[in-house]
């Protein structure tokens, strides 16, 4: 997406969102979700005067949010329906990332990164590995139990350093705060560090409760669902160059 086109869109986004500042304005695309109605039965609906009825009506439609139509039936009578192609466009807009990889790192290698890595790999044809800045001796059982207690394709690697793993064309995403400040600073004895993402999960070590462990696998999940369709894998070179 270029600069220009990205900027038109957050434009585009904030006059709709403008549009829907206000209670009633946004009441009424609240109600026309379920379905369409006239205005007469809108104003019936919502306790609203005519008057202001009409005044929001038009904003709305000013915006794109609304289109009317006539009844087929009498065509004296008009429906207001929401605009569900312009409503998608609310939702904020993430430009494409290309990844040859994605390295999931935290600080003991041993829970929240493993996890992740292993979730990443079973929703995506991008691998996924991970890695740490103080590696801990081994997977903490509670990251074992919850990968086992959810179902999920844990197979417990041996922490590593991440200096170890990380190749420059790596896309990094830090799930804990103290290795992406370490990694932000520089201070992981050498590692290339290409800039990529940061999630701040806490650390479910710390409390040491099966609770702690799912809550980190739920959040892992709503993550790396959002991130999944963004991700897309470096095109292999054979296939460039046949297509240029």
């Amino acid at each position: 997406m270029s600069t220009e086109t990205s900027v038109g869109s957050v434009v585009r986004r904030a006059a709709l969102h403008a549009a829907l500042g206000d209670p009633g304005r946004l009441t009424i695309v609240d109600t026309l979700a379920r379905g369409e109605a006239s205005p007469g039965e809108l104003a019936a609906r919502l306790g609203m005067t005519s008057n202001l009825l009409a005044h929001h009506l038009r904003v709305l439609e000013d915006a794109g949010l609304l289109t009317r139509h006539r009844s087929e039936g009498d065509r004296r009578r008009s429906y207001v329906a929401l605009n569900r192609s312009v409503l998608d466009l609310l939702q904020p807009s993430s430009p494409a990332l290309v990844a040859q990889r994605l390295v999931f790192v935290c600080t003991h290698n041993s829970a929240r990164s493993q996890l992740a890595a292993a979730m990443w790999n079973d929703h995506s044809l991008v691998p996924a590995t991970s890695a740490g800045t103080h590696p801990a001796p081994r997977v903490h059982p509670g990251a074992v139990a919850v990968a086992r207690r959810r179902h999920l394709a844990l197979v417990p690697a041996p922490p590593r350093h991440v200096r170890d793993v990380l190749d420059p064309v790596d896309l990094v995403v830090t799930v804990c705060d103290s290795a992406h400040e370490e990694l932000a600073s520089g201070s992981t004895g050498g590692a290339v560090v290409r800039p990529g993402l940061h999630w701040s999960i806490p650390d479910p070590v710390t409390a040491d409760d099966p609770a702690a462990f799912d809550a980190v696998v739920d959040e892992l999940t709503d993550r790396i669902t959002r991130l999944n369709p963004v991700v897309h894998a470096v095109p292999d070179q054979k296939d460039q160059e046949r297509s240029s």
